[in-house]
C-alpha cells in the first residue's frame, strides 16, 4: 500500500465526511439517545451514502488507498459496511474490495469484517466473528460457522484471537455504560 497522496482527494473528502456524520449517528443510536424522526434521518443518510458509494465504485471500482488515501479508504469501509438495507450492494462491494486487498490497495481485516456483515445481512452464519449484537444485557455474537476454528481463520486475516476481539469490544461498550443502557438490538464489529 502506498503513503502517496491521494488520486482522488475529492472523493476522499466526501468519503470522510459521510462516514464521520454517520459514525456520530450510530454513535447515539447505540446510547439510546435518538427519537423516531433521528432514527428515520439516519437510515436516510446510510441510504444516500450507499448511493454516493455505488456510483463512485461503478466509476472507480473499491476506493482504495491510492485512489482515496487510507482514511477515506476506511470511510468508504464503514459506509459499505452500514448498507445493511441492500445486501446485493454489501455482497459487491465485498468482492470489489476482496480484490482491492488482493492488489496490496486496502485491508485483509476490511475485507473480513466486510465478509462477515454480508453473511450476517443474507441470513448466514459468518466466518471470522466480526460481527456482534449488543443487546440490554450484553453483547452476543451472531451466527458463527465453525466456531471451534474461528482463532484459526481470523488469524489468517490478521485479527486477534476472538476471546481478545470480544474482551476489547466488552470494555468499549460497558465503560460507559451504554450497552447496560442500550434497549434495542444494534449490530457492531469486533476487532
Amino acid at each position: 500500500m502506498t503513503t502517496d497522496e491521494p488520486q482522488r482527494p475529492d472523493i476522499a473528502r466526501e468519503l470522510i465526511a459521510r462516514a464521520t456524520e454517520s459514525a456520530a449517528h450510530r454513535a447515539k443510536r447505540v446510547r439510546d439517545r435518538l427519537d423516531a424522526v433521528q432514527l428515520g434521518q439516519g437510515r436516510h443518510t446510510d441510504h444516500a451514502n450507499t448511493n454516493m458509494l455505488r456510483r463512485s465504485l461503478a466509476e472507480h471500482d473499491w476506493p482504495g488507498h491510492r485512489l482515496v488515501g487510507p482514511d477515506a479508504a476506511r470511510a468508504a469501509w464503514s459506509i459499505a459496511l452500514h448498507s445493511d438495507d441492500d445486501p446485493a450492494f454489501q455482497r459487491a462491494a465485498t468482492t470489489l474490495l476482496g480484490r482491492a486487498v488482493q492488489a496490496g490497495d486496502a485491508l485483509v481485516q476490511h475485507w473480513a469484517h466486510m465478509h462477515d456483515r454480508a453473511l450476517i445481512t443474507s441470513r448466514h452464519n459468518q466466518e471470522y466473528g466480526t460481527q456482534l449484537l449488543l443487546r440490554a444485557n450484553g453483547i452476543e455474537l451472531c451466527p458463527l460457522r465453525a466456531p471451534e476454528s474461528v482463532d484459526k481463520r481470523r488469524a489468517t486475516v490478521s485479527l486477534p484471537p476472538i476471546a481478545v476481539a470480544l474482551e476489547t469490544v466488552r470494555r468499549r461498550y460497558t465503560s460507559d455504560g451504554s450497552a447496560d443502557e442500550a434497549p434495542t438490538v444494534v449490530l457492531a464489529e469486533a476487532a
